[in-house]
């Protein structure tokens, strides 16, 4: 990369000891496509949206671009006042609706850690602004962070608790509001759009990247995992109040606070045949990682209206090196997609994306093939949560780069004009 091309790229930012973050005066921004250097192009730079986060990596230097040779240079330390200052690097955790298109330049060599599961990306600073390398796949007003302002959640749970007999459950999503900010569960209090009814304690997978259980591991799970089994009384109770009264209703089994909802397959059946003799209002929604056709073929015949299959890739040596499954295969997933769409569920990939795996050739020819043979509703282009160097590790090497994550999503919206390309769960009744 000549000095010429570098001009539009932002500056380098590096943290301190203490996370204080800096702009260096002359180090250019760099990104990465997997473990590989690549070009950030303007049309991947975007000013970093308003509810996105900072970090710093401990231990890990930053990687910036040298504006006169256009080689990587590897930052240690920074001179101020005669002292030196050892330097980190910084990432940016994008806000929701927004897909990363690179990675952030970290030299990982002296990490002995697994950094917290958070969508790493890449970002820098121009014209006193932070810029990140990203793009915006959809804005949803009902996701808008603007509108989950815990002033107003916190008297929204006091009336709620006021009105409704209390439980197990409640007090959980109590929990998952106020603790875990999860937006979805603020939302069930305040009766509005997608709700949550975590109901599994168990998993059939060992996610490299699971929320809500890391045994043994160097980091912790985000989330606290679910510890009791609800009854269908208040699973029923829940669900029909919410999909009653709020507006573009959903109510969805599957969350980050649970294992996988389908090991409590006849739960779920019962509470939806339950449900639905009380009202035929909102979208019932499974996110659920496909792993038992039969099962979900029950709890569709319940009465279930949609269904979020996640999967980190369409081929199935990655998708076995991340989800880890235990009594399942790749080939169960890919039936769970096809009879979902075949029994007229609105059937929704949760496509779990990675700069410089997701956009490989073989990864987009892999999703295509998918894409064609089951033809899905929608294609949830969601950020993976997850250390990029732990993660790299784990996943197959093949020598292949990336094609770069727009071309990759602009080849799907060519190839298939009527799929809906988001990063949100959408009502459909």
């Amino acid at each position: 990369m000549t000095a010429r091309n570098l001009k539009h790229l932002p500056f380098m930012l590096y943290a301190d000891g203490d996370g204080r973050i800096y702009e260096h005066p002359y180090l250019k921004m760099a990104g990465f496509s997997g473990s590989t250097r690549s070009p950030i192009e303007p049309d991947d730079l975007i000013t970093m949206p308003e509810f996105s986060k900072l970090f710093y990596i401990p231990t890990c230097p930053p990687l910036g671009l040298d504006p006169h040779t256009g080689q990587l240079e590897t930052l240690y330390e920074m001179d101020g006042g005669g002292n030196s200052t050892a330097c980190f690097a910084v990432a940016v955790f994008l806000e929701p609706g927004f897909v990363r298109t690179h990675l952030p330049a970290v030299d990982y060599s002296g990490k002995s850690f697994v950094l917290p599961s958070w969508a790493y990306g890449a970002v820098g600073f121009r014209d006193g602004e932070y810029c990140s390398a990203g793009f915006e796949v959809e804005y949803n007003e009902r996701w808008d962070p603007r509108h989950y302002d815990d002033r107003e959640l916190v008297p929204a749970i006091s009336d709620f608790m006021e009105k409704n007999p209390g439980g197990p459950l409640v007090n959980h999503l109590t929990t998952c509001a106020t603790e875990n900010h999860c937006f979805a569960a603020k939302n069930l209090f305040l009766k509005r759009w997608e709700a949550p009814l975590p109901v599994s304690r168990k998993c059939n997978a060992a996610c490299l990247g699971c929320l809500s259980l890391q045994p043994g591991a160097s980091f912790e799970a985000s989330h606290e995992r679910i510890r009791f089994t609800p009854s269908v009384d208040e699973i029923v109770n829940l669900a029909v109040a919410h999909l009653n009264h709020a507006p573009d209703a959903i109510v969805s089994f599957g969350q980050g606070c649970e294992g996988e909802p389908l090991t409590e397959y006849e739960l779920i059946a019962e509470s939806i045949r339950e449900i639905r003799k009380q009202t035929r209002n909102g979208t019932i929604n499974l996110n659920t990682n496909g792993s038992f056709p039969d099962r979900i073929r029950k709890i569709a015949e319940s009465g279930l209206d949609s269904i979020r299959i996640s999967l980190n890739s369409a081929r199935p040596e990655f998708y076995g090196a991340y989800y880890r499954p235990k009594g399942y295969g790749f080939v169960d997933v890919m039936d769970a997609i096809a009879l979902s769409r075949k029994m007229g569920l609105y059937t929704m990939l949760n496509y779990l994306v990675f700069p410089g795996i997701s956009d490989q050739a073989a990864e987009v020819a892999a999703l295509t093939a998918l894409i064609s043979k089951t033809g899905i509703n929608f294609l949830h282009l969601k950020n993976l949560c997850i250390d990029p160097a732990f993660y790299l590790e784990k996943m197959p090497t093949t020598g292949e780069s990336g094609i770069g994550m727009r071309k990759m999503a602009a080849r799907l919206r060519e190839r298939f004009p009527d799929l809906t390309l988001g990063y949100f769960n959408q009502p459909v009744r």
